[in-house]
């Protein structure tokens, strides 16, 4: 039984060692070939999402650990061979006391960050920089920028071949990104135009629904690495729902000045107008 116990114990160490070697190898913003564990996170946001995920991960395995350890005691120590006269035990009050209370109490301590994640996610903080629109389709999304004149473009998955010549993952790399300033807080409003869908970017701690007629918002926590991140549509809508990637650019504020200046002329604003000046942008 000791010998049990010892081999489960340096078991679940050698798999949080795996988990984290793994999880030190992924690329950024996109998942990868055999990989374990989380993307890297991407954000302050993201980061309390994975910090409570590996913290429940551990509470969960040593509850595991100790149910197995004690069902395996039980059926040894109790078995027919060694008990032949049974006990008539029909209850232990201590013991039913304490297989509630403590249950309880783990489950209330858990509930306060999880609580405390909630409302971080669902209440959008006042100092938003940029509003982004995004509309699931069948099966593309489209993005729409409200504070540069509404100007919008679709964001179609690119095939195999034109993936391969981009450098960019298969079944993750579209035409046309969607482009984000990098140390930005951004509201992201989110609707579907034909049935529903779901807008979820793993690095960014951010999934959503996308609903017909209804626009639901979250927020992303300023990314402050530039670069290209990857997500997903995440709920079944049809027959091209593994073919909906999400791709997202983050660059310099400056870049996305510059960026805006010409997707206005290419894509056509609503209504002229120059750049928005971002916070702390560089000149």
């Amino acid at each position: 039984m000791k010998r049990l116990m010892i081999f489960s114990g340096v078991s679940a160490v050698g798999l949080f060692a795996v988990a984290g070697q793994a999880f030190a190898d992924k690329l950024m913003g996109q998942p990868t070939p055999n990989g374990l564990g989380l993307q890297p996170p991407a954000n302050d946001l993201a980061q309390q999402l994975y910090d409570f995920h590996d913290t429940l991960l551990i509470i969960i395995t040593l509850i595991a650990l100790f149910v197995t350890g004690l069902m395996i005691y039980v059926m040894i120590r109790f078995r027919k061979s060694a008990n032949p006269n049974p006990s008539k035990v029909s209850h232990n009050l201590p013991l039913e006391l304490a297989w509630t209370i403590i249950p309880i109490l783990i489950l209330f301590g858990i509930s306060f960050p999880s609580i405390r994640l909630l409302y971080a996610q669902d209440v959008t903080p006042p100092d938003i920089e940029l509003t982004v629109k995004a509309i699931g389709k069948q099966w593309y999304w489209t993005y729409e920028y409200p504070d540069h004149g509404s100007f919008e473009f679709d964001s179609i998955m690119l095939t195999d071949e034109e993936a391969e010549a981009a450098g960019k993952p298969r079944l993750l790399g579209t035409d046309y990104p969607l482009v984000l300033p990098a140390d930005t807080a951004i509201r992201l409003l989110i609707t579907a135009g034909d049935v529903l869908h779901a807008f979820a970017v793993p690095a960014f701690g951010v999934k959503r629904d996308a609903v017909p007629g209804r626009l639901n918002e979250v927020w992303i926590s300023p990314v402050s690495e530039p670069g290209t991140y990857y997500g997903q549509c995440s709920e079944l809508c049809g027959t091209g729902h593994a073919y909906m990637p999400i791709e997202v650019v983050i660059v310099p504020k400056d870049e996305f000045e510059t960026w805006v200046a010409g997707a206005q002329e290419e894509f056509g604003a609503v209504e002229p107008s120059t750049p928005v000046k971002l916070a702390n942008a560089q000149n």
